[in-house]
Order: C-alpha cells, then structure tokens, then sequence
C-alpha cells in the first residue's frame, strides 16, 4: 500500500508489489498490511497507548488457532535424503539416525606382526608379512616426503590460502557495506517524505476534528430545535391551536 500526501504525490511508504514466483506459505492470503508513519507517529511511545497494543496482541494470541508447536505446519516439508549416488553417505546417514555408534578404525593393515608359530615354516605367510613390511615402508617413505614438501611449501601455500580469504573477506565487507547504505538511503529518504508531510497530515488531521466539533455543534444545535418546537407544539395544544390549519391556510393577513 502506498499513502500519497497531497497533490504533489510524495510517497510516505512504498511496498514491494507481491511476486508471483514466491512460494504460497510466504504471504498467507489472510495476512494484514502493516501501514505505519513511525518517523511521525509518536503515539506508539505513550505508556497508555503501549497498554492498549499490549492488551490487543495478547487477546489476538488467545484468540489465534494457530500454536507455537504448529508454526512450521505452513512450511514446505523438507526433502528426504537418500544420498542415491553416495551408498558410503546412505549407510552413514541411516547409522547416525539409528543412534548406532561409528565403527571403529581398522588399524590391523598398519601394523607388521610376525607369522604366528604354526605359519612360521609357512612360505606363503612370510610372504604376505613381506608384502605388507613393503607396502609399510612406501607409506611412510610418502609421508616422509609430504612432510617434507609441507616444510618446503607449506608456509607460502598458506600465505596464499590467506590472501585469498582476505580477498573474500574484504569483498563481502564491500558488498555488506553497500547493503547497509542502500539501507540507509531508504530509511533517509522514508524519514524526509514522512516529516515532510507530517505538516500536512497534522493540519488535516487539525481540520478533521474542528469539523467534527461543528458537526457535534450542528447536531446539538439540531436537537435542541427538535426540543423546541416539541415544546412550541405542546404549548400550542394547550392553547388549543391548529398548527397544521394554520400552516394550510398560511400566515394571518
């Protein structure tokens, strides 16, 4: 809704017009329009006024079908996960919503124990104890040059990582701070077209309660004519006068 103040057409709020592409739940049908003035209207800050709007939204609450245990009813329901294209997720996922505790790591590939005693003239076992000794030592031979590069390459590969969370940072801290001036600029520019017609509005408002007041005026001025020509009447039956002959035969010549 938009209030225009006066033959110049200066907005006093503007509201966006409803956009077909929201969802539904967005904007119930039944919701109310909130048209308030609040850089002129100063009403809201009287402690009697406050009473009043306290009283009215705790009756609305009483009065509303609608409970805090509901408010997520008008809501979309949420989308099952499945996790179709990830079975490794799937069995994670259905673990955890089962309260099934995680399983434990497997830590028997890393460790380099010897045949047991009835395998120790076994071939076959001593060549498995070789091939994980050798697939131990190329493990550790990899972390020992990752270490290596990380000591090497680390500091600067953080150094850039850095800078280039800086960057994001300082862009959002930009785009943040035009938000906050549009902001601002909106605020200002409602501020100025409301305290600039706030002269207008109160003279009208002026004139609207002198009009009532004469029409108060009128109204009793009205009623007592009704009374006295009540009276007139019955003074005029007492006397025994025909008002309505008389009214006929027009005023005495």
């Amino acid at each position: 809704m938009a209030n225009s103040g006066g033959s110049n057409g200066d907005v006093l709020m503007l509201e966006a017009p409803p956009d077909p592409a929201r969802p539904t739940w967005a904007s119930p049908s039944n919701a109310e329009t909130v048209d308030a003035l609040p850089y002129i209207d100063e009403d809201y800050g009287h402690p009697i006024v406050k009473q009043e709007v306290d009283r009215l939204v705790e009756e609305e609450m009483r009065r509303s079908s609608k409970k805090p245990s509901d408010f997520l009813k008008t809501l979309p329901p949420v989308p099952k996960l499945t996790f179709e294209n990830n079975p490794m997720l799937a069995r994670e996922y259905d673990r955890v919503r089962a309260g099934k505790p995680p399983m434990p790591f497997d830590f028997s590939r890393s460790n380099l124990d010897m045949p047991p005693n009835h395998k120790r003239t076994d071939e076959s076992a001593w060549k498995q104890v070789i091939h994980r000794a050798q697939r131990l030592s190329q493990h550790e031979t990899i972390r020992l040059e990752n270490l290596e590069l990380m000591s090497k390459h680390g500091a600067e590969v953080w150094v850039q990582h850095n800078k280039r969370l800086e960057g994001l940072l300082s862009r959002l801290q930009k785009l943040a701070k035009e938000q906050n001036e549009k902001i601002e600029s909106v605020n200002r520019e409602r501020k100025y077209h409301q305290q600039a017609t706030a002269y207008e509005l109160n003279a009208l408002s002026s004139q609207w309660r002198e009009l009532c007041l004469k029409n108060m005026e009128i109204q009793v001025a009205c009623l007592n004519l009704k009374n006295q020509i009540e009276e007139l009447k019955k003074e005029a039956d007492e006397r025994g006068w025909n008002l309505e002959t008389s009214m006929e035969n027009g005023p005495a010549q």
